[in-house]
Protein backbone atom coordinates (compact mmCIF):
# COMPACT_ATOMS: atom_id res chain seq x y z
CA UNK A 1 0.00 0.00 0.00
CA UNK A 2 1.03 3.59 -1.04
CA UNK A 3 2.28 5.68 1.73
CA UNK A 4 1.51 9.48 0.93
CA UNK A 5 3.81 11.73 1.29
CA UNK A 6 1.86 13.57 4.12
CA UNK A 7 1.63 10.87 6.03
CA UNK A 8 5.25 10.06 5.62
CA UNK A 9 6.21 13.84 6.58
CA UNK A 10 4.13 13.55 10.12
CA UNK A 11 5.52 9.70 10.40
CA UNK A 12 9.18 10.48 10.39
CA UNK A 13 9.26 12.73 13.20
CA UNK A 14 7.11 10.53 15.41
CA UNK A 15 9.26 8.00 14.46
CA UNK A 16 12.21 10.08 15.75
CA UNK A 17 10.48 10.76 18.86
CA UNK A 18 9.11 7.51 20.54
CA UNK A 19 12.37 4.89 20.87
CA UNK A 20 10.59 1.24 19.95
CA UNK A 21 8.50 -0.62 22.75
CA UNK A 22 7.77 3.32 24.12
CA UNK A 23 4.62 4.27 25.20
CA UNK A 24 2.17 7.30 23.99
CA UNK A 25 -1.24 8.56 24.83
CA UNK A 26 -3.98 9.91 22.84
CA UNK A 27 -2.97 13.45 24.08
CA UNK A 28 0.09 13.57 23.11
CA UNK A 29 -0.48 11.65 19.82
CA UNK A 30 -2.92 14.99 19.04
CA UNK A 31 -0.40 17.44 20.12
CA UNK A 32 1.54 16.10 17.24
CA UNK A 33 -0.97 16.47 14.48
CA UNK A 34 -2.40 13.42 14.44
CA UNK A 35 -5.97 13.72 14.36
CA UNK A 36 -8.17 10.41 15.31
CA UNK A 37 -8.35 8.73 11.90
CA UNK A 38 -4.68 9.31 11.68
CA UNK A 39 -4.64 6.82 14.57
CA UNK A 40 -6.57 4.63 13.81
CA UNK A 41 -4.69 4.18 10.49
CA UNK A 42 -1.29 4.14 11.91
CA UNK A 43 -2.39 1.49 14.43
CA UNK A 44 -4.22 -0.58 11.23
CA UNK A 45 -0.66 -0.30 9.19
CA UNK A 46 1.30 -1.72 12.21
CA UNK A 47 2.79 1.69 12.89
CA UNK A 48 1.50 2.04 16.25
CA UNK A 49 0.47 -1.06 18.50
CA UNK A 50 -2.68 -0.34 20.93
CA UNK A 51 -2.39 -1.00 24.35
CA UNK A 52 -5.69 -0.05 25.81
CA UNK A 53 -7.97 2.77 25.07
CA UNK A 54 -6.28 5.57 24.34
CA UNK A 55 -2.29 4.45 24.78
CA UNK A 56 -0.44 3.14 21.83
CA UNK A 57 3.05 1.58 21.85
CA UNK A 58 5.61 1.76 18.77
CA UNK A 59 6.17 -2.13 17.69
CA UNK A 60 9.74 -3.44 18.61
CA UNK A 61 11.70 -3.87 15.78
CA UNK A 62 11.16 -7.50 13.94
CA UNK A 63 13.15 -10.43 15.71
CA UNK A 64 12.90 -9.10 19.15
CA UNK A 65 11.45 -10.30 21.88
CA UNK A 66 9.44 -8.27 24.25
CA UNK A 67 6.74 -9.13 26.83
CA UNK A 68 3.28 -8.44 26.16
CA UNK A 69 2.92 -5.90 28.83
CA UNK A 70 4.87 -2.81 28.88
CA UNK A 71 7.05 -2.69 32.02
CA UNK A 72 6.74 -0.17 34.40
CA UNK A 73 10.34 1.23 33.83
CA UNK A 74 9.30 1.88 30.27
CA UNK A 75 6.12 3.28 31.24
CA UNK A 76 7.89 5.80 33.86
CA UNK A 77 10.03 6.65 31.48
CA UNK A 78 7.64 6.92 28.50
CA UNK A 79 5.39 9.34 30.76
CA UNK A 80 8.84 11.86 32.34
CA UNK A 81 10.14 11.67 28.97
CA UNK A 82 7.87 11.85 25.89
CA UNK A 83 5.18 12.92 27.23
CA UNK A 84 6.34 15.43 30.04
CA UNK A 85 4.18 14.32 33.39
CA UNK A 86 5.49 15.81 36.37
CA UNK A 87 5.99 12.86 37.83
CA UNK A 88 8.95 10.68 40.08
CA UNK A 89 9.49 8.10 41.16
CA UNK A 90 9.93 7.52 45.08
CA UNK A 91 9.65 6.00 48.41
CA UNK A 92 10.96 2.05 48.43
CA UNK A 93 10.83 1.87 44.78
CA UNK A 94 13.34 4.88 44.32
CA UNK A 95 15.61 2.93 47.36
CA UNK A 96 15.72 -0.34 44.87
CA UNK A 97 16.64 1.43 41.93
CA UNK A 98 19.40 2.99 43.60
CA UNK A 99 20.72 -0.06 44.58
CA UNK A 100 18.94 -0.93 48.25
CA UNK A 101 17.26 -3.98 46.87
CA UNK A 102 18.90 -6.40 49.15
CA UNK A 103 17.88 -4.92 52.04
CA UNK A 104 14.28 -4.70 51.05
CA UNK A 105 11.42 -7.90 51.42
CA UNK A 106 10.26 -8.28 47.72
CA UNK A 107 7.83 -10.98 48.44
CA UNK A 108 4.20 -10.65 47.10
CA UNK A 109 3.52 -8.17 43.81
CA UNK A 110 6.30 -5.90 43.15
CA UNK A 111 5.06 -2.75 43.87
CA UNK A 112 6.31 0.71 42.12
CA UNK A 113 5.72 3.95 44.05
CA UNK A 114 4.92 6.99 42.28
CA UNK A 115 4.90 10.89 43.02
CA UNK A 116 3.47 13.81 41.41
CA UNK A 117 0.97 13.34 38.47
CA UNK A 118 0.31 10.58 35.96
CA UNK A 119 -2.72 9.89 33.95
CA UNK A 120 -5.90 8.41 34.94
CA UNK A 121 -5.01 5.42 32.37
CA UNK A 122 -2.06 4.38 33.92
CA UNK A 123 -3.55 2.19 36.66
CA UNK A 124 -5.64 0.07 33.61
CA UNK A 125 -2.39 -0.86 31.93
CA UNK A 126 -1.70 -4.38 32.15
CA UNK A 127 0.99 -4.55 34.32
CA UNK A 128 2.57 -7.00 36.63
CA UNK A 129 3.13 -4.35 39.12
CA UNK A 130 1.09 -2.82 41.02
CA UNK A 131 0.92 1.14 40.85
CA UNK A 132 0.83 3.06 44.17
CA UNK A 133 0.56 7.14 43.47
CA UNK A 134 0.78 9.88 45.75
CA UNK A 135 0.79 13.22 45.85
CA UNK A 136 3.93 15.30 46.80
CA UNK A 137 2.59 16.64 50.01
CA UNK A 138 5.01 15.52 52.26
CA UNK A 139 7.54 18.63 50.88
CA UNK A 140 4.59 20.74 49.97
CA UNK A 141 5.03 20.36 46.17
CA UNK A 142 8.70 21.27 46.43
CA UNK A 143 11.11 18.86 43.99
CA UNK A 144 14.38 18.75 46.55
CA UNK A 145 15.85 15.68 46.21
CA UNK A 146 14.61 14.50 43.25
CA UNK A 147 17.00 14.22 40.63
CA UNK A 148 18.03 12.58 37.36
CA UNK A 149 18.93 8.76 38.32
CA UNK A 150 22.43 7.56 36.86
CA UNK A 151 21.01 4.58 34.77
CA UNK A 152 24.68 2.85 35.82
CA UNK A 153 22.68 2.62 39.06
CA UNK A 154 20.12 -0.51 37.96
CA UNK A 155 19.97 -2.47 34.51
CA UNK A 156 16.24 -2.35 33.94
CA UNK A 157 16.13 -4.10 30.38
CA UNK A 158 17.64 -4.06 27.24
CA UNK A 159 15.38 -1.66 25.18
CA UNK A 160 15.61 1.17 28.47
CA UNK A 161 19.35 0.25 28.81
CA UNK A 162 19.61 0.98 24.82
CA UNK A 163 18.03 4.80 24.91
CA UNK A 164 19.85 5.49 28.65
CA UNK A 165 17.57 7.74 29.48
CA UNK A 166 17.80 9.01 32.96
CA UNK A 167 14.77 8.55 35.31
CA UNK A 168 13.44 11.00 37.76
CA UNK A 169 14.00 9.31 40.83
CA UNK A 170 14.19 10.61 44.52
CA UNK A 171 17.80 10.58 46.13
CA UNK A 172 18.14 8.05 48.72
CA UNK A 173 17.86 10.89 50.91
CA UNK A 174 14.16 11.77 50.10
CA UNK A 175 13.14 8.77 49.36
CA UNK A 176 14.02 7.11 52.94
CA UNK A 177 11.52 10.23 53.98
CA UNK A 178 8.74 9.15 51.55
CA UNK A 179 9.44 5.29 52.62
CA UNK A 180 8.96 6.42 56.46
CA UNK A 181 5.67 8.57 55.51
CA UNK A 182 4.01 4.98 54.43
CA UNK A 183 4.79 3.54 58.02
CA UNK A 184 2.83 1.67 59.12
CA UNK A 185 0.20 0.62 56.69
CA UNK A 186 2.05 0.20 53.26
CA UNK A 187 5.87 -0.45 54.29
CA UNK A 188 6.90 -2.39 57.38
CA UNK A 189 9.20 -1.41 60.00
CA UNK A 190 11.12 -4.19 59.54
CA UNK A 191 12.00 -3.84 56.07
CA UNK A 192 13.22 0.27 56.61
CA UNK A 193 14.73 -1.43 59.64
CA UNK A 194 17.15 -3.31 57.11
CA UNK A 195 17.44 0.01 54.66
CA UNK A 196 18.51 2.14 57.37
CA UNK A 197 21.84 -0.60 57.74
CA UNK A 198 23.12 0.13 54.34
CA UNK A 199 22.27 3.76 54.97
CA UNK A 200 25.67 4.46 55.33
CA UNK A 201 26.62 7.43 52.69
CA UNK A 202 24.06 9.63 53.15
CA UNK A 203 24.99 13.55 52.63
CA UNK A 204 24.03 15.41 56.03
CA UNK A 205 23.48 18.67 53.88
CA UNK A 206 20.75 17.22 52.10
CA UNK A 207 19.47 15.31 54.81
CA UNK A 208 18.99 18.77 56.86
CA UNK A 209 17.39 20.64 54.37
CA UNK A 210 14.91 17.79 53.46
CA UNK A 211 14.11 17.32 57.01
CA UNK A 212 13.48 20.97 57.40
CA UNK A 213 11.62 20.85 54.45
CA UNK A 214 9.42 18.38 55.28
CA UNK A 215 5.92 18.97 56.51
CA UNK A 216 5.09 15.74 58.75
CA UNK A 217 5.96 15.49 62.40
CA UNK A 218 5.45 11.79 62.14
CA UNK A 219 8.29 11.12 59.11
CA UNK A 220 10.70 13.47 61.26
CA UNK A 221 10.55 11.67 64.51
CA UNK A 222 10.83 8.22 62.72
CA UNK A 223 13.45 9.23 61.09
CA UNK A 224 15.74 10.87 64.17
CA UNK A 225 14.14 6.90 65.69
CA UNK A 226 16.49 4.96 63.12
CA UNK A 227 19.24 7.17 62.54
CA UNK A 228 19.61 6.95 66.50
CA UNK A 229 19.73 3.23 66.53
CA UNK A 230 21.93 2.77 63.70
CA UNK A 231 24.55 5.70 64.30
CA UNK A 232 25.94 5.65 61.11
CA UNK A 233 28.74 8.72 61.06
CA UNK A 234 26.63 11.02 59.16
CA UNK A 235 24.36 11.03 62.16
CA UNK A 236 26.29 13.28 64.17
CA UNK A 237 26.46 15.81 61.76
CA UNK A 238 22.49 16.69 61.89
CA UNK A 239 22.15 19.52 63.94
CA UNK A 240 18.97 18.24 65.81
CA UNK A 241 18.04 21.60 67.25
CA UNK A 242 17.11 22.62 63.74
CA UNK A 243 14.24 19.89 63.18
CA UNK A 244 11.11 20.24 64.30
CA UNK A 245 9.77 17.31 66.26
CA UNK A 246 6.73 18.67 67.06
CA UNK A 247 5.30 18.28 71.23
CA UNK A 248 3.10 15.31 72.70
CA UNK A 249 2.96 11.52 72.30
CA UNK A 250 2.49 9.47 68.89
CA UNK A 251 0.73 6.53 68.37
CA UNK A 252 1.87 4.90 65.15
CA UNK A 253 2.61 1.22 66.23
CA UNK A 254 0.08 -0.87 67.43
CA UNK A 255 1.13 -2.26 70.93
CA UNK A 256 4.21 -0.56 69.97
CA UNK A 257 6.76 1.36 72.79
CA UNK A 258 7.09 4.90 73.76
CA UNK A 259 10.71 6.21 72.17
CA UNK A 260 11.96 8.46 75.23
CA UNK A 261 13.39 10.96 73.06
CA UNK A 262 10.95 11.36 69.97
CA UNK A 263 7.77 10.41 71.91
CA UNK A 264 6.07 8.09 69.28
CA UNK A 265 5.37 4.48 69.92
CA UNK A 266 7.62 2.01 67.71
CA UNK A 267 8.42 -1.74 67.64
CA UNK A 268 10.32 -2.82 70.70
CA UNK A 269 13.31 -2.93 68.62
CA UNK A 270 13.66 0.65 67.64
CA UNK A 271 13.49 1.81 71.35
CA UNK A 272 16.98 2.32 73.89
CA UNK A 273 16.29 -1.69 75.80
CA UNK A 274 17.19 -0.03 78.64
CA UNK A 275 14.90 2.47 79.01
CA UNK A 276 11.88 0.56 76.76
CA UNK A 277 8.86 1.67 78.26
CA UNK A 278 5.00 0.10 77.63
CA UNK A 279 2.11 2.32 76.94
CA UNK A 280 1.08 2.44 80.28
CA UNK A 281 4.32 3.77 81.29
CA UNK A 282 3.60 7.04 79.31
Amino acid sequence: MVVSHERKQRLKPLLDKVPPGFIVDTPWLRAQGLDPKSIHDYVARGWLERVIRGVYRRPLPEGVQSAHEPSWEISLLSLQRLMEYDVHLGGESALDFAGYAHFLSLGGQPRVHLYGAVPSWLRRMPMQTQVIVRQRKLFGGDPIGVRDADRQERSSGPMVDVWRWPVKASSPERAILEALDELPHVASFENLDRVFEGLTSLRPKQLMALLTACRSVKVRRLFLVFADKHQHRWRKHLDTSKIDVGSGPRALAVGGKLHPTYRIYVPEGLVPPKIARTPSDA
